[in-house]
């Protein structure tokens, strides 16, 4: 089961992962969870994480978004990053994670085979365990903001025996 839970990999924030390494390795598409990910719960695009995905798509990463929130939130953010000229970031939005059917959907709609792409989030009872079961190379992040829902930090204290396990097995990036 923990092969299931665990990530590939861990990096305390989406911002300190070294992503010309994964280029060099031929990654080529990066599925992105938004909410405490990228940007705190339910905020919008800031400079940190517009510079981050304006220069992933120069770097040559597809990027798509993909969300269990409504559509409204998951497009509003999508449209602020897209602002930018470069090119547009798809979205899923209400991906019912961590059913894997929206990660295959992702790696899909970009035109890359799902052993080719990333996946970052911060839960891993939705984001890592859709990941892990589509295939694709799972990283967990610690969250944004400590700021969260109810129904989210009930799912944390699950999560935290979880993390860790794999923390004692794997070294912290």
């Amino acid at each position: 089961m923990k092969r299931f839970l665990f990530p590939v990999e861990y990096y305390r924030s989406t911002y300190n992962i070294d992503f010309n390494h994964y280029y060099d390795l031929g990654y080529r598409g990066i599925i992105f969870d938004i909410d405490n990910t990228l940007v705190p719960h339910d905020a919008m695009s800031d400079e940190r994480s517009r510079k981050l995905l304006k220069n992933l798509r120069e770097m040559g990463f597809k990027i798509i978004f993909l969300s269990n929130n409504d559509e409204p939130r998951v497009k509003n953010f999508a449209n602020e990053i897209n602002s930018d000229g470069l090119s547009t970031i798809n979205y899923i939005y209400k991906a019912k994670k961590p059913l894997k059917d929206s990660y295959i959907k992702a790696a899909e709609i970009l035109k890359i085979e799902p052993k080719n792409m990333l996946f970052i989030g911060d839960q891993i009872f939705t984001d890592i365990l859709g990941a892990n079961n589509a295939k694709i190379h799972s990283i967990l992040v610690d969250k944004v903001n400590k700021k969260e829902d109810a129904h989210i930090y009930l799912k944390r204290i699950l999560e935290y025996p979880i993390k860790g396990l794999y923390l004692m097995k794997h070294r912290k990036k």
